[in-house]
């Protein structure tokens, strides 16, 4: 199978990269900010969701470009070697074409980077292995409906 390449130039864009990670694990320690050069990179352990009958995780490298800041939530300091699950990566437009791009991760934590723009690349580095299992999802029920 070819290493996965995808870029994204606006919201639309992030959110198939976001697809993409949901449920990649990483830690601390494989996060960057390179605020010289207004770019925040990661490293991450993605879950191969395009492999239906062997679940499997894959080693991608992620980079925000034209970073202008970045906040967290919810990230204990010295925790490197806590694992993080990624969730999602949304975009919340400011002032065209800035914004901010939120990576939210289980347990509530987040990274919130300040961007001029959406300017994001993810791509496959190569090694694969066969994960564990699935990840998976609690969902609530509806009012009214059992669980």
């Amino acid at each position: 199978m070819e290493l996965l390449k995808l870029a994204a130039l606006d919201a639309e864009d992030l959110t198939v990269i976001s697809a993409h990670l949901q449920d990649a694990v990483l830690h601390a320690a494989d996060l960057t900010y390179l605020a010289a050069e207004h770019r925040f990179v990661l490293v991450v352990r993605r879950f191969d969701w395009s492999a239906p009958d062997a679940p499997r995780r894959r080693l991608a490298g992620v980079h925000f470009e034209r970073v202008l800041g970045v906040r967290t939530r919810g990230l204990v300091p010295g925790a490197g070697e806590s694992a993080l699950s990624l969730l999602a990566v949304t975009f919340a437009p400011t002032e065209a074409p800035s914004g901010t791009v939120t990576l939210v991760f289980s347990g509530g934590a987040a990274i919130r980077l300040d961007v001029e723009c959406v300017e994001v690349r993810m791509k496959d580095l190569g090694p694969v292995w066969e994960a564990v299992g699935r990840p998976g999802h609690a969902t609530e029920a509806a009012p009214g409906t059992a669980s």
